[in-house]
């Protein structure tokens, strides 16, 4: 058996985990410090988000460098002092790395943008206007359309995310090789897997640029006509090097989905995050509304997961992440200490009881709660800022 079908993940959000310097930032020697508890926590397997350079539109899922990290992180040295000595305590570490987009001050989309007989032109996906507006009428996942227009090459640029997230052409295989070249730079320094963001988006049919959709934010590019000819071939340049757990993450798939994504042979990833349990509340197509999940309702989608991937693929079992609300203010009752404590127990044996690899989100082993912020100031989340004015206007 894989050694990832019988490890424990636990995530680190490096921003808000462990600050080592009092500057008000978590940082990977504040991990250092934590290694103990964490070894007695019984965690296998440590998945770290971003780490890399970054101008944090996008809390590090904008990078901006793959092969620097982040100075408010620490150095690489730090690094790979986190990696031996959680190495020493039998504690794997994986790394979240986006490949569906960039930040816009990336090296290869300053060159993209500077002309269009630039070699890096191809890096990204530019458009012509069409009929002096946008292509089509593809939304952000941030609100707003999913187009910007550059002033210096009269072209758009698509970003499924956000303005300063421009999305990488998948179809060019210098940008694949780009990429597979970044993993294969972390897995010589000793690094266990990866965590890839929003992995089923990368492939575009360019046949829809012109073309609108109902669809609304990335959801309109998932699962696209190559997706799995890529992750092949990541697989073949990447994964097969050395036994590595790869969890890609992929909105809007189905159990076939899955299946096709984390097949039992290896030959794509070792397992994918679904997200149709987290939106057993509508907590993914209208997250901003009090509507309350129905029992029965997330029983089944847990049943239908477990007995449509048994053997053959792989689950991960998830309650909560970066972009979840708490798991026990969302899926128990914190209305009393005593309800708190039994929610967030049940739960826990809920989720390490089914049969899939258990991530739990830094935290959940303390029952934590959602933060009650009382002002829209105490956020750090472009996402909640645009759809506020949206939700406003």
């Amino acid at each position: 058996m894989e050694w990832w079908k019988k490890s424990v993940v636990y995530q680190i959000y490096v921003k808000s985990f462990q600050d080592s310097n009092n500057d008000g930032i978590g940082d990977l020697q504040g991990i250092i410090s934590r290694l103990d508890y964490l070894e007695k926590l019984g965690v296998d397997v440590l998945w770290l988000t971003p780490i890399y350079k970054s101008p944090n539109d996008d809390n590090g899922y904008d990078i901006s460098d793959y092969y620097q990290i982040q100075p408010e992180f620490g150095t690489m040295k730090d690094f790979e002092e986190l990696l031996e000595k959680a190495h020493q305590k039998q504690i794997k570490i994986i790394m979240d790395v986006v490949f569906n987009h960039t930040s816009d001050e990336h090296y290869w989309f300053k060159e993209s943008q500077s002309s269009k007989e630039n070699p890096y032109r191809d890096y990204y996906i530019w458009k012509e206007p069409k009929e002096g507006g946008v292509p089509n009428n593809w939304t952000s996942c941030f609100q707003g359309p999913a187009w910007e227009f550059d002033e210096n090459t009269k072209e758009y640029y698509l970003h499924l995310f956000s303005k300063k997230q421009p999305d990488l052409n998948w179809q060019n295989p210098k940008v694949r090789q780009e990429c597979y070249d970044i993993m294969n730079y972390w897995i010589d320094k000793g690094v266990d897997g990866f965590r890839l963001d929003v992995i089923n988006v990368i492939s575009k049919d360019e046949n829809q640029y012109y073309v609108d959709s109902p669809i609304k934010g990335h959801k309109v590019c998932a699962n696209g006509p190559h997706v799995h000819e890529y992750i092949q071939e990541m697989n073949q340049k990447v994964f097969s090097r050395k036994k590595l757990l790869t969890v890609g993450e992929t909105p809007a798939v189905t159990i076939e989905d899955g299946k096709k994504y984390a097949p039992l042979d290896n030959s794509e990833l070792s397992m994918i995050f679904q997200f149709e349990l987290m939106d057993v509340d509508g907590g993914e197509t209208n997250k901003w509304s009090d509507q309350h999940f129905v029992l029965k309702d997330l029983k089944q989608i847990m049943s239908r997961w477990q007995e449509g991937m048994y053997q053959k693929a792989w689950n991960s079992l998830f309650w909560n992440n970066h972009d979840q609300p708490r798991c026990v203010s969302r899926f128990g009752d914190t209305s009393t200490a005593l309800y708190h404590e039994k929610s967030a127990k049940m739960l826990a044996i809920c989720l390490h009881m089914m049969q899939g690899t258990p991530y739990i989100y830094q935290g959940e082993e303390l029952g934590m709660t959602n933060v009650p912020f009382k002002s829209l100031n105490d956020y750090r989340d472009i996402e909640t800022y645009n759809s506020y004015k949206h939700l406003l206007k």
